[in-house]
């Protein structure tokens, strides 16, 4: 399993940087279609859709609608009602709990949710035209944060953080991986090749004190993300969203972290 894991975990992250390598952004729309339809369609799925794979694919057409209109470089009422979704709605789902399956609330929910994929996709796109040096760094946060999150609960994880959601995790987990967002995200800051990246931006705009409550906000969403995600799994009864990564489980369950963050990260770098 650890083998078939790492193998596919290589082949997603070749097959980004050749994307992003490419600079093409008709051929980086094509591919973020391609992901976003497997996404939608896991949490149609999730959310108990009577038909996930024809509302998957309304989403997807409104996707590529989105991206080859221009409209998504003037989203940022999108951005800015998804980041609205999160506070208040799916994050104190967390600590309230879902709706049943068979309700409206339900499929209320799913919408929502739909919604804050979307503006996960097309935040992606926004931050590519910047440069995709740029995209790739404001999703290495999360990256980050997750594997510091997973090392450091190894090590000293022993206060559960969401026990009834992820057993696994943990506060000294979240911690640790916060802790390792600020110091690769302020060592970047010393790199002169790396100037063109989202964390050295954000840092030489708006200084210190917002850098850090910046990154700490971003790895707050991208744990909200994972937890949420895991909630919808356990009230469905899945381990994963699907099976179409090989050791990973589904689409969803590589992104979901990244749902509430990329979009928080564009109104940062906007209104920061």
């Amino acid at each position: 399993m650890l083998k078939t894991r790492v193998i596919t975990a290589l082949v997603l992250l070749a097959i980004l940087l050749v994307l992003l390598a490419s600079n093409s952004f008709p051929i980086v729309v094509i591919a973020a279609a391609a992901f976003f339809a497997a996404a939608v369609w896991e949490s149609f799925r999730l959310f108990n859709s009577k038909h996930p794979i024809v509302s998957a694919a309304i989403w997807t057409a409104a996707f590529i609608f989105l991206a080859f209109s221009g409209a998504f470089l003037s989203a940022l009422a999108l951005f800015s009602v998804c980041v609205a979704i999160w506070v208040i709605r799916l994050g104190p789902s967390l600590r309230i709990g879902l709706p049943p399956l068979d309700s409206v609330g339900n499929r209320l929910l799913g919408g929502i949710y739909g919604v804050a994929i979307l503006g996960c996709f097309v935040a992606m796109l926004a931050l590519f035209k910047h440069s995709a040096r740029y995209l790739f760094s404001a999703m290495a946060i999360v990256w980050v944060a997750d594997i510091g999150a997973y090392f450091s609960g190894k090590a000293f994880g022993k206060h559960k953080l969401a026990p009834s959601i992820s057993p696994g995790k943990s506060w000294e987990g979240a911690i640790g991986g916060w802790f390792a967002v600020l110091i690769l995200a302020a060592a970047t800051t010393a790199i002169p090749r790396l100037s063109d990246t989202f964390p050295v931006k954000l840092q030489a705009r708006v200084g210190w004190l917002w850098f850090v409550v910046a990154m700490t906000l971003m790895v707050v969403a991208s744990i909200a993300g994972d937890l949420f995600e895991s909630q919808l799994k356990r009230r469905a009864g899945m381990k994963d969203s699907s099976n179409l990564l090989p050791g990973h489980g589904g689409v969803l369950d590589r992104i979901d972290a990244l749902i509430p963050t990329l979009p928080l990260a564009v109104l940062l770098d906007f209104f920061l």
